[in-house]
């Protein structure tokens, strides 16, 4: 069932953010045994892999994204028998297995850390202006009076990857989960490892220097020497068979920088996250979507479509809305390439905008006042009072019950079963996955589309951004609609809010 080497260049992805995802001994918290008993429904929603947030031995200061342990599994989420478990459940079902892994800092409990191996973390005398991305200086003093470096939070010291034994550990760290039978990587801050020479000043600068998901050009980000590592990972990589892969996530200032980090000596994938940040317009759609098809093919890959994830709001409050939402994904699932998504959204999950200050666990929280926490609340699995979870450690509102997945398996118009099947017809129809795109004439606030194997075999997308209902006339368009994003009209128009994929005639 795992035989084709190059899945991963039309792949539907499903990132699991392992505390919110399931929970099997009722601690309130998510974790891998959780995981393997949702496997069925995953393959039920029909995804071809599932990306794990990290899983690893962690003080959690920064929800796992600070490793103590990159070869083992944290108490709260198992064991690596566990994980073994899972990888096999997973594979048996014709699902794979990506992992995070974080190679621009470990934690400050991390074994080298604690043993003061200075050179294998970034120490100097004095500091110089860099900024953290969680607010506040990006120092750290310890108490000899030199300083150590954190581009995220002084729990996160950042790496040495001027140092051969850093680049050493991962080496073997990425054989090490391999060796277990993971399909591929999702690199954490793939931008970050190499920092400029020097350390320069970064200079006066209005406002904050970086944000999550910025596009800043700055002397601790992007640097070319980072390409240097990926051309080292990517032969362990291809030396494993079944088509191990790596996608990196990468903050960089052009869509051409981006592209570097893809080929076939570096990474397989990188994600656009340009698509996630379009307005729900149709011009914005238009315009990322031409730019990344444009690089992407530059370097001979596909590119990737993200709507949501563990840093950045969830896109139904994002766009407006579940109509928004639902029309939005049906445009991503039609695009070419591969799709990724985040776990809840197929439930038509909103963001939490409510949550007690004194429940948030997102350092940025407590440092400049922004909240992660409101995307990564527990996913609602059944109706009844906790939505399937004892003492959850984010709550889960009261209202979710109607959204839960319980709720909606058995409801033909629910968000859940528009994913279902918007995921069977991918996988079915020819058109979709790979293939060309070629842009329809259409009003202002419209977006039309037609998506082709290259043997014939087509299908139209529309989606209506406008104020008002569009016909298929008016587009030059006819033929049975497969799958709507919310009700049509019987005059046949497609209102506002509501994409459509059309079988021509």
């Amino acid at each position: 069932m795992l035989g084709n080497d190059d899945w991963w260049r039309d792949a539907v992805v499903y990132q699991v953010y392992p505390r919110s995802f399931a929970d099997a001994n009722g601690d309130g918290m998510g974790d891998l045994p959780g995981v393997r008993s949702r496997l069925g429904y995953l393959s039920e929603l029909g995804v071809d892999a599932i990306w794990l947030s990290p899983f690893y031995t962690s003080p959690m200061a920064d929800g796992g994204y600070d490793v103590a342990d990159y070869r083992d599994v944290d108490p709260m989420f198992g064991d690596l028998a566990d994980f073994d478990a899972l990888i096999e459940d997973a594979h048996a079902l014709g699902i794979r297995v990506i992992v995070d892994v974080v190679p621009n800092h470990s934690s400050d409990h991390h074994p080298w850390f604690q043993a003061g191996l200075r050179e294998r973390y970034i120490f100097r005398d004095r500091p110089n202006d860099w900024e953290s991305i969680f607010g506040g200086s990006a120092w750290t003093q310890v108490a000899d009076g030199q300083w150590y470096l954190h581009l995220f939070a002084p729990e996160q010291p950042d790496l040495n990857w001027d140092n051969p034994e850093v680049r050493a550990e991962f080496r073997d760290i990425l054989r090490f989960w391999l060796d277990r039978g993971v399909d591929g990587f999702r690199i954490d801050v793939a931008h970050g490892m190499v920092k400029a020479a020097g350390l320069p000043d970064v200079g006066p600068k209005e406002g904050r220097q970086a944000e999550m998901l910025g596009d800043e050009q700055l002397p601790y980000f992007d640097q070319d020497g980072v390409h240097d590592i990926y051309r080292e990972w990517r032969p362990i990589l291809d030396s494993y068979p079944g088509g191990r892969m790596a996608v990196a996530e990468a903050w960089v200032s052009s869509a051409e920088r981006l592209a570097r980090y893809v080929g076939p000596d570096e990474l397989h994938q990188a994600f656009n996250f340009e698509f996630m940040m379009a307005d729900f317009h149709a011009k914005s759609f238009r315009a990322v979507i031409e730019k990344s098809l444009a690089e992407a093919e530059l370097v001979g890959a596909p590119t990737t479509w993200v709507l949501s994830n563990h840093d950045k709001p969830r896109h139904v409050t994002r766009h407006g809305g579940l109509a928004r939402a639902r029309a939005a994904t049906l445009l991503m699932l039609a695009l070419p390439g591969s799709a990724y998504l985040y776990n809840g959204e197929e439930l038509g999950l909103p963001d939490v905008l409510d949550l007690p200050d004194e429940l948030r666990q997102d350092p940025a929280f407590r440092r400049i006042g922004e909240s992660r926490d409101g995307c990564r609340v527990p996913i609602p699995w059944t109706s009844a009072p906790g939505c399937g979870w004892q003492d959850p450690w984010l709550p889960i509102p009261g209202s979710w019950a109607e959204l839960s997945a319980e709720a909606q398996q058995d409801d033909p118009g629910s968000t859940l079963n528009l994913y279902r099947a918007a995921l069977a017809t991918r996988r079915s129809h020819p058109a979709l996955g790979g293939g060309t795109l070629t842009w329809l004439d259409s009003p202002r606030d419209v977006l039309a589309l037609e998506r082709s194997s290259g043997d014939g075999d087509t299908l139209a997308v529309v989606l209506n951004a406008g104020e008002e209902p569009v016909t298929l006339g008016e587009l030059g368009l006819s033929g049975e609609v497969l799958l709507s994003s919310g009700p049509l009209p019987e005059d046949g128009s497609v209102p506002p809010d509501t994409a459509i994929w059309l079988q021509p005639r």
